[in-house]
């Protein structure tokens, strides 16, 4: 009970640093619908679906790379990572407190992003928005250990992307494929094996990235 009790504690403090910021989940909000919004303009009426889908999960990998640059913001720029590695608790607890607290930021925009992208494109089913939840898990299960590596370094708003993209891609298969294939429940089963291995591996190495 003490580990959940530091993991929810670490998530309410992300959670409210946002509310009385308000500097990340806006901004969010605003390129994601700006994004679809583009797209609705620039794609033609005949593209299809899969056009459609792809650019969906264009526009979620970017929103929630956005959301993930400024994750780890707060705690360098205010020497908190620190105390928070010092702190008297289980140091995995501080990456899955994070990735918690990112995956809420993400489902928030996508809470707008998707039915934009109805309105704009193509209605979602129940297995299209399954891979949608089934990635945004990875995403921030994975980017959140990767955003605290890439916040070390100078270069980080260049780095970030670099690290995260490339695992995305598995991710972005499985989303597109569970929404355009006639066997979609075969890639949302990808989707949670992705998510099981990526997070145990975050889960097991994130005490060494902030360590080192």
């Amino acid at each position: 009970m003490t580990y959940v009790a530091d993991v929810l504690a670490l998530t309410r403090k992300d959670l409210r640093v946002e509310l009385r910021g308000r500097d990340t989940l806006p901004a969010m909000l605003l390129f994601v619908l700006s994004t679809l919004v583009v797209f609705h303009f620039a794609i033609p009426d005949d593209a299809g679906d899969n056009a459609a889908y792809g650019l969906l999960w264009v526009a979620i990998v970017f929103t929630a790379l956005l959301g993930l640059a400024r994750a780890w913001v707060p705690e360098q720029e205010h020497g908190v990572l620190d105390g928070l590695v010092l702190a008297p608790c289980d140091r995995s607890a501080i990456w899955l407190g994070k990735t918690l607290a990112t995956l809420v930021f993400l489902l928030a925009a996508q809470a707008v992003a998707l039915p934009a992208f109805v309105l704009f494109f193509e209605p979602l089913d129940a297995t299209a928005i399954a891979g949608v939840l089934l990635a945004d898990i990875g995403i921030c299960a994975v980017g959140s250990l990767l955003s605290a590596m890439a916040a070390a370094s100078r270069a980080r708003e260049l780095l970030l992307p670099l690290l995260v993209l490339p695992l995305s891609i598995p991710l972005i298969v499985g989303g597109v494929g569970a929404a355009v294939s006639p066997d979609g429940e075969r890639f949302l089963l990808f989707l949670v094996l992705y998510d099981a291995v990526f997070a145990v591996l975050s889960w097991a190495s994130f005490e060494y990235v902030v360590t080192e």
